[in-house]
């Protein structure tokens, strides 16, 4: 595989779950650093080394690349406990964690308090429900942007942490009628927690930037995807940060000019967790297939994954917002269950085609899908698969005309859930 640009930027295309992990592992023994930009404990990768299974939540994934360096930047809001569980996890699994883990002192906490606020918050909308993992990450950018919030650097100095920690935390109690919550209890666990995190704490943005002024290296790591961020994706059913490219500049502190390629991952069909317009779903017996082929079950919460065909409006709209210079299409294999395959390749609204991707849901939920019908390779593994002329001719049929409709090339193909199978084109 060609080498990579000195920066290279790795995001997700749709909903998110699209497999990101996977290439940042094959990616990363390439790069001296990985850095995650946004996103916190709601994000997951799972990585299959040998039938091994490692999963990633906080930690970025590229860590299974001995000499690899991993940083997770001011962008990220930061569970401790969930992080400390994370690496100790890893370590049991015999991947080294040791000095190879800097965390931003400018990243943002977040605390038990913030996922006790996750749920209530999600109650209280009742039929309108978001959907959310209840991981917090919603209420602590919340107290990020009210300017109430903790970052790592307060845990520095402990001495006035908790004052810091029950001012953060007043609003909360006069907020909710009902909040169980043990102040006392939590700024104990942090004594502990702030000395174990000592060691992994940087001030990251100089660090990065003078790693990259001597020549290396380094792979970012979005979270999520174009279509769950906060301004672009289908608000408000999203996440609450920006996985977009804009997310990796203000998430490690570096300009777009030090970004060489920005690499966009997408299924070969959709899915998306939680709740929201999905034009391209599938609720008959192919989306369930894809499902249990496809075991579209989330790696943080086991949640189901609702289904459906390729959306290229939704890519299309993706592409307008990250500018990728290539692409990475994942599961490939799991439309080897199909005799025809669908693409949804247009939206009409009320008769008239839409030549952009709608803002308003009610429109979303309204459109008619165009779709282009493919013939499949029904019954073909693709498990083995080590280069693109050894697809079927159906299948590179489908992968071309992906090509033609979105004018990006598509660099990457996933054939299998392993390390291995993922061939170039």
């Amino acid at each position: 595989m060609k080498e990579e640009s000195q920066v290279t930027a790795v995001l997700g295309v749709q909903w998110g779950d699209e497999g990101k992990g996977k290439l940042i592992d094959i990616l990363a023994s390439r790069f001296d650093i990985v850095a995650r930009c946004q996103g916190g404990a709601n994000a997951g990768h799972t990585i299959v080394v040998e039938d091994k299974k490692y999963s990633f939540h906080l930690v970025p994934s590229g860590l299974l690349s001995p000499g690899v360096t991993a940083v997770i930047g001011n962008g990220v809001v930061l569970h401790l406990e969930s992080f400390f569980n994370e690496i100790d996890a890893l370590s049991a699994k015999g991947v080294d964690v040791e000095g190879r883990i800097k965390i931003s002192d400018k990243a943002h906490v977040l605390f038990d308090y913030h996922q006790l606020v996750d749920g209530l918050r999600e109650e209280e909308r009742g039929g309108g429900k978001i959907g959310t993992t209840k991981k917090g990450i919603g209420p602590c950018y919340s107290s990020k942007a009210n300017r109430t919030g903790i970052r790592i650097a307060d845990l520095r100095n402990f001495q006035s942490f908790p004052d810091k920690f029950r001012k953060s935390l007043a609003t909360k109690f006069k907020r909710f009628r009902v909040f169980e919550y043990d102040p006392k209890k939590e700024i104990e666990k942090y004594y502990y927690l702030s000395r174990r995190a000592e060691p992994f704490i940087r001030e990251t943005v100089s660090w990065v930037h003078e790693r990259i002024s001597k020549g290396r290296s380094v792979l970012i790591e979005g979270a999520n995807a174009a279509m769950l961020d906060i301004d672009f994706g289908t608000y408000p059913y999203v996440t609450s940060s920006n996985c977009t490219i804009g997310g990796a500049l203000t998430g490690l502190g570096i300009s777009p000019k030090m970004i060489g390629n920005v690499i966009g991952v997408f299924k070969a069909y959709t899915t998306r967790v939680g709740e929201g317009p999905f034009p391209t779903e599938c609720s008959d017996k192919n989306g369930q297939i894809m499902q249990q082929i496809g075991k579209e079950f989330g790696t943080t919460t086991g949640r189901p994954r609702r289904c459906g065909w390729l959306d290229i409006m939704v890519l299309k709209y993706s592409i307008l917002l990250n500018g990728y210079s290539s692409l990475c299409l994942t599961k490939l294999d799991v439309l080897s269950e199909f005799q025809s395959i669908m693409v949804g390749v247009g939206y009409r609204h009320r008769g008239r085609p839409l030549h952009g991707f709608p803002s308003s849901l009610e429109v979303l939920s309204e459109v008619e899908v165009e779709y282009e019908t493919f013939p499949g390779w029904q019954g073909v593994d693709l498990h083995q698969v080590t280069s693109f002329e050894q697809l079927p001719e159906a299948a590179q049929a489908y992968v071309n005309r992906i090509e033609q409709l979105v004018g990006v090339p598509i660099r990457y193909i996933g054939v299998g859930p392993s390390r291995n199978c993922l061939i170039e084109k």
